[in-house]
């Protein structure tokens, strides 16, 4: 029997960012000139099959499909990342110079999204595999065994953070590995020394970067004073977009700052909008439904038997932990804005399909459960 509470947390957050997908895309509609149900239909197919996948998956058996699904994902996203700057702009636009969409026609889909699901299911694969069977091991051995497994994140590094421009996937993933090393056993010296090489490394990318220098400077004024703020316009507009909703905000519809003033209000800012038009009460709901599918993931890890079920659910779990809390933080001004999507609530049919993927596969697994 599936994790039937899971399941239904995560169709009514998926189902709830359908409907504010339909709301804060009003702007966008009208300067676009949109069919006024555009968001609202091309969201609908992704929830629908991500619902579909996730029932779908479920069923399966993880003995049989769970090693050759994290195969595919990991090979098939990671060939596509690595041949995306060499496509052409008609298949693949460029963005500021990042080439992070493939252009399908009427849609486009985000590889790194799926990817990033292939990456922890090979992982935990793989890390069982050749961790669990050596016990304690000397710092020089460690690094012998794990050095695979960095150099495949240094690659992710170079495909995500220096080609796309997106830090913020490959902070994600850093900080999901390092944790995964952490469970299967490596040394607190190893941990220590793969943490002092990843933050060195962050600061690299960051510094090496003016769009990211840029970031930390209007961070940096944004909490210094309230005149300031006037000088960093996302995060000024998205702490206001927030104070205007108060407690139960201005009501569904009927959102300000969506307006033209939030850029990306339906899928980077999608908790401002949120919270203007339905207030503090609904962040704190989302939010419970949130960590209570991260819950029940972790609770699902606790009890199944099988290592690489383990390990992916935590890793899922942490995805999702790391991803909502990036997110809300940086439009709440609290860190630098790093453009990841809220799992299951940002419009965009990569992310909504991927995550629920992801989920599927943890249903899938607490099937191995014995209650």
């Amino acid at each position: 029997m599936i994790d039937k509470p899971l399941f239904g947390a995560t169709v009514i957050l998926l189902i709830f960012g359908l409907i504010m997908s339909y709301s804060l895309s009003s702007y966008a509609v009208v300067k676009f000139h949109y069919n006024d149900f555009h968001f609202f239909i091309r969201q609908f197919v992704a929830v629908t099959i991500g619902i579909s996948l996730m029932v779908g998956i479920s069923r399966l058996d993880p003995d049989r499909w769970f090693k050759p699904i994290g195969i595919f994902l990991f090979s098939t996203f990671l060939f596509i990342l690595l041949i995306m700057p060499l496509l052409p702009e008609s298949l693949v636009h460029s963005i500021g110079g990042a080439k992070r969409w493939i252009n399908l026609g009427v849609t486009s889909i985000t590889p790194v999204e799926f990817y990033k699901v292939g990456f922890i299911m090979f992982i935990s694969w793989s890390l069982v595999r050749t961790r669990f069977t050596r016990g304690r091991m000397p710092l020089k051995e460690e690094i012998k065994l794990f050095i695979p497994y960095v150099m495949v994140l240094l690659i992710s590094t170079l495909l995500i953070a220096v080609f796309q421009k997106d830090l913020g996937q490959t902070v994600v993933l850093s900080a999901t590995l390092i944790i995964l090393f952490l469970l299967v056993g490596s040394s607190f010296r190893f941990f220590s020394l793969l943490f002092g090489i990843a933050i060195s490394g962050l600061a690299v990318l960051i510094i090496s970067a003016p769009h990211r220098m840029k970031r930390i400077q209007d961070w940096f004024i944004s909490i210094d004073t309230p005149a300031n703020r006037l000088e960093t316009y996302q995060i000024s507009n998205s702490l206001d977009a927030i104070h205007h909703g108060g407690f139960w905000g201005q009501g569904l519809g009927n959102g300000q700052y969506k307006l033209g003033f939030l850029s990306e209000v339906n899928t980077d800012f999608v908790l401002a909008g949120i919270a203007e038009e339905l207030g503090a009460i609904s962040i704190i709901i989302i939010t419970l439904l949130m960590f209570f599918i991260i819950y029940h993931i972790f609770k699902i890890a606790a009890k199944v038997e099988t290592p690489t079920y383990y390990l992916y659910c935590v890793g899922t779990a942490l995805l999702i932990t790391f991803s909502f809390l990036i997110n809300s933080f940086g439009i709440a001004g609290i860190t630098p804005i790093k453009g990841i999507a809220v799992p299951f609530l940002s419009y965009g049919g990569s992310q909504v399909i991927a995550s629920s993927l992801s989920i599927g596969i943890v249903l899938m697994i607490s099937k191995k459960i014995k209650n």
